[in-house]
């Protein structure tokens, strides 16, 4: 009887990373709710030439084989920007796929583990890929529900692996849920008008396209300030800010990316995004060529699904309803334009001020990610 055979290796010739690429497409090729990333994106991310987070992080990428057949990945990351920035001694891991063997991922998890140790971590948070403004969390419940443009999914099994390779629950992110059949406003409404009054001087505009050096610049600033004290932050350089959004002022529509100004200063911004999921799907492999890219572009203005993705509040400014009023407008706009539903993700369970809000706007948890923690 033939013996089966198991082994990590880490990635290191062009065939190794294209393996690593690849591994997900096979492994949920009959998924019904996982959705194919688009390659050229995963690509660039993960290519230390091309990405700029790598300019301040070491790196490492591990693969799993089965009887010679790829079988399980990660990615062994020291983000010095965040150690620098929270003080600690962390490392992280990152685009974790694995086939339901608890041996392959034990594997995995201790070769990647052992590197983030000589390397002097003694904390190991994740998944992370690569960090907390790429795809975070395992998705641990609505199984049923598929996932938001540039949010993560995976099969059950996956909680399992990874706690019993030894990691333990650290944070929990939440996706809220809101169909415009049961949208509230009127709560919104009214503190739209109490903020208004408390400054009177606020306005809301939709980013300038043309302009998009320029607001990104501004969106940054903002971003940096309004994130320093949230878990898992680290200040982004212009160069990864750039990076991060380059490719979304393709599929961004600037009813739905809005700059808050008090007497002209920016003081607030929200990214709502059209969920492309719904596109890619359709596409099926990941492929923007030869006929992906023609499916996107013509099909990108029937979309009428919208993740809340990103919003970000000067210190000074929050907890005094600017946030409320920055949601208010982006729904209105989703409304007008004939939107029908819509996500709050990702939400840090802990952040009780803004789950509160999409609560209020009527909107219901229906997924849940988890951030686990070794030491």
């Amino acid at each position: 009887m033939a013996t089966t055979t198991y082994g990590v290796k880490l990635v290191s010739s062009k065939e190794d990373v294209r393996n690593f690429l690849e591994f997900p497409y096979s492994l949920y090729q009959n998924s019904e709710q996982w959705v194919p990333h688009l390659r050229l994106l995963i690509k660039d991310l993960i290519d230390i030439k091309k990405n700029p987070f790598y300019k301040q992080a070491d790196t490492a990428m591990f693969l799993a084989e089965k009887d010679g057949k790829p079988a399980g990945r990660i990615m062994s990351i020291v983000n010095n920007a965040y150690n620098q920035h929270a003080g600690e001694k962390a490392g992280f891991f990152g685009f974790f796929e694995c086939i339901d063997n608890q041996g392959m991922a034990d594997l995995l998890f201790k070769i990647a583990g052992d590197w983030l140790n000589e390397r002097g971590c003694e904390v190991i948070y994740g998944p992370m890929s690569p960090n907390m403004m790429g795809e975070i969390g395992v998705l641990v419940d609505g199984f049923e529900h598929s996932p938001m443009f540039l949010m993560p999914y995976n099969d059950s099994y996956y909680d399992r692996l990874i706690t019993s390779a030894g990691f333990q629950k650290h944070v929990d992110l939440l996706a809220y849920y809101i169909h415009k059949d049961v949208t509230e406003l009127a709560r919104a409404e009214k503190a739209e008008t109490l903020v208004q009054k408390r400054y009177p001087g606020l306005t809301i505009r939709k980013i300038n396209m043309r302009k998009w050096s320029d607001e990104v610049v501004i969106i940054r600033e903002i971003f940096n300030k309004a994130w320093a004290r949230n878990w898992g932050f680290a200040p982004m350089s212009p160069d990864e800010f750039e990076f991060l959004v380059g490719d979304l002022r393709y599929i961004v529509d600037n009813d739905f990316a809005l700059v808050a100004e008090d007497k002209g200063r920016p003081i607030a911004f929200s990214v709502g995004l059209p969920d492309i999921n719904r596109i890619l799907i359709k596409i099926g492999n990941g492929k923007l060529f030869p006929t992906g890219w023609y499916k996107l572009l013509t099909e990108l203005k029937k979309i009428k699904t919208l993740r809340l993705a990103l919003m970000g509040v000067l210190p000074e400014y929050q907890g005094k309803g600017v946030d409320a009023l920055m949601n208010l407008h982006t729904i209105r706009n989703g409304l007008a334009k004939g939107y029908h539903e819509a996500e709050f993700s990702w939400l840090l369970e802990t952040n009780t001020s803004v789950i509160n809000l999409a609560e209020r706007f009527g909107a219901v948890p229906t997924k849940r990610y988890r951030v686990y923690k070794n030491q």
